[in-house]
């Protein structure tokens, strides 16, 4: 495993990488009295008692000996740390996460700025990102955030006097509707609907919708009216644990809180239609639909 020397800064924004990396700090892996974070990691570090947060991006990478960023989308300035590392000759690291577009993850406005490593927390990611980047070094680090989600499932497991049963949706943005006209996500769900016995889903035993964190209040109100027979209800102030804990079969389309349910020993499946792309989550396990129903592309 990496060492990583006091002076380390770390630059932080989107939060698939922020919580890998706020997870290594807690844990004392990097230290973490040099961190710039803004958007979602901001939040994340202020939800525990951790140091102050930087301001100034070149005042913080001054008298730095390395820095770390994640590498997320919702902006650049983890990309613009980077550049400046570059130009001070500073070495660099970037953490990936989730499995997906990691040589896209580098590019903004057709500059691509690699970092000198990658830091990744699984074995999945770690066979990914060496081939994808073969010259540059892949340095597998404990996976303490998905330990710290699962062990969190076992404690709900534990304070519960139920055993899981029936279907939790962990649902998300399609961002796409697969030229249907339609949101991808309530294909999604209406896929499963469609091949609820397919998927080997017995049926009355109940569904519950998890919203994603950006869905508007209601957003699945008229869905939930559509299909009644299922008896759907919608998760409200429920933490994620705590749905997993209750639910013996979870799906959802490709975010990671279905990579804490299959962890966590839930039978879980991705829903996404034939008609859409692969589900790009590629752990052993993992069920889909598309393998299961006899549907073309």
């Amino acid at each position: 495993m990496a060492e990583f020397p006091a002076a380390t800064a770390v630059v932080l924004h989107d939060a698939g990488a922020a919580n890998q990396v706020i997870a290594w700090i807690d844990a004392g892996l990097i230290p973490g009295d040099r961190v710039l974070a803004e958007g979602p990691a901001a939040e994340l570090w202020h939800a525990s008692a951790r140091p102050p947060l930087r301001a100034g991006l070149d005042a913080m990478l001054d008298g730095a000996a390395l820095l770390v960023t994640g590498t997320g989308w919702q902006s650049d300035l983890e990309h613009r740390a980077r550049c400046h590392a570059r130009a001070r000759g500073l070495p660099n690291l970037a953490a990936l996460d989730h499995w997906v577009n990691y040589r896209e993850r580098f590019v903004r406005n057709g500059e691509t700025v690699l970092p000198d490593g990658l830091l990744v927390a699984d074995p999945e990611a770690e066979a990914m990102a060496s081939a994808i980047f073969p010259d540059l070094p892949v340095t597998r680090m404990p996976g303490l955030y998905l330990q710290r989600e699962v062990a969190a499932v076992r404690a709900a497991e534990a304070a519960s006097d139920r055993a899981p049963e029936g279907v939790l949706a962990v649902l998300e943005p399609a961002r796409d509707d697969w030229g249907r006209g339609v949101d991808g996500t309530f294909q999604a769900l209406d896929a499963l609907v469609a091949f609820w016995g397919a998927l080997g889903l017995p049926r009355g035993c109940g569904l519950r919708l998890r919203p994603h964190p950006s869905d508007p209040p209601g957003r699945y109100d008229a869905w939930c009216a559509a299909n009644r027979a299922l008896g759907p209800t919608i998760s409200v102030e429920t933490s994620l644990a705590a749905d997993i804990a209750s639910a013996a079969h979870v799906v959802g389309l490709s975010s990671y809180a279905m990579v804490v349910a299959l962890a966590a020993g839930r039978d879980t499946v991705s829903i996404l239609p034939p008609w859409a792309p692969p589900c790009p989550l590629p752990h052993a396990g993992l069920r889909h639909l598309r393998d299961c129903v006899g549907v073309p592309a």
